[in-house]
């Protein structure tokens, strides 16, 4: 029987926090209806061992892939690749969805046609517990939205994201592997292949933060800040192949979005002391790499980053003096 839903668990070293993920999915109103695949992507530690044990309990749910190491991308290539939900959502296995929203998202899933279904998540504290909504409600005018219609009013973050699986199977999509920050390829991969956007107003997903040991903290930045150039790169690429074939909204959406993952390289650039030369030349080396893939995006970055336009305006010059006075106005870090 096909499944309403596939839930796809990119999962490495996460015996912390599975049970927690995979108990948040235990409701009988909806085991029949989804697929939980939980990826071990090579993990150390127990996490296949935790992920089996809901397997054996519920096998008409929950299923164990282990596979080499390939970093989050592999994972999710791989849950599309086995998917067999109408539906595709991913869900990290350091989070966890809130139960009686997700079930409502699952049943109304049965009746929904839209590519792309949105909905609401959470902001975790993982110290504190505060939460902090992300809400998408400026798309409750309406039940389905055109997507030229809705990429004007908002940008679709990937934990509020819910996905036809033939979107992505039918259309080949797969993110970079051996990689981190893959989410925006993700988000954008599809998008020439959407056409309607269903909004339930529902919080389904609990996006853990504060782990410092997270990609997205500013020390993980740092250490994988060529996996982030290497992605924009990549996501040009992608801008610059779509110009053509898609609708002046697409290609606007696609470009905005980019332009946003430029601006938050120019603040990893920034976080670095002002004095590193090696940093300088990295950043001036982007500048130059980005320009000659796209007019188009190195034009839009400059929009995007005032910082960016400073350094540009003075061809890189007086950089340290620039660097500091960036940080200061931007309260990036310290030296």
């Amino acid at each position: 029987m096909e499944k309403v839903l596939t839930v796809t668990i990119p999962s490495y070293n996460v015996e912390k926090y599975l049970n927690q993920t995979l108990d948040s999915f235990l409701d009988e109103r909806i085991l029949d209806d989804i697929e939980v695949l939980v990826v071990d992507d090579g993990s150390k530690d127990n996490t296949a061992q935790i992920g089996k044990e809901y397997e054996e309990k519920y096998p008409q749910t929950f299923r164990v892939i282990s596979k080499e190491n390939g970093g989050h991308g592999s994972t999710i290539n791989r849950g599309i690749e086995e998917a067999r939900g109408a539906y595709f959502k991913v869900v990290d296995g350091d989070d966890w969805v809130n139960m009686e929203d997700f079930v409502r998202m699952v049943q109304a899933l049965k009746s929904c046609t839209a590519e792309y279904v949105v909905t609401n998540y959470n902001e975790v504290n993982d110290t504190t517990g505060e939460l902090t909504p992300v809400e998408f409600r400026e798309f409750a005018g309406r039940e389905v939205w055109d997507f030229e219609e809705a990429c004007k009013i908002r940008q679709m973050s990937m934990h509020a994201l819910v996905i036809r699986t033939s979107v992505l199977k039918e259309n080949h999509i797969r993110l970079d592997e051996h990689c981190f920050y893959v989410d925006v390829e993700y988000i954008l991969f599809p998008v020439p292949y959407v056409k309607t956007v269903q909004y339930l107003d529902l919080t389904v997903y609990m996006y853990r933060l504060a782990v410092m040991t997270q990609s997205v903290s500013i020390q993980g930045y740092q250490r994988h800040m060529q996996n982030h150039i290497d992605v924009i790169m990549h996501l040009t690429e992608f801008y610059e192949s779509m110009k053509q074939s898609c609708s002046p909204e697409k290609v606007e959406y696609i470009g905005k979005r980019t332009a946003q993952m430029i601006g938050d390289q120019i603040t990893i650039f920034m976080s670095f002391p002002v004095d590193d030369m090696e940093i300088r030349k990295k950043f001036i080396t982007f500048d130059r790499e980005l320009k000659n893939k796209s007019a188009d995006i190195y034009e839009r970055a400059g929009m995007e980053s005032g910082s960016l336009r400073m350094f540009r305006r003075l061809h890189f010059k007086g950089y340290t003096w620039v660097a500091r006075f960036c940080k200061k106005r931007n309260r990036i870090g310290e030296d």
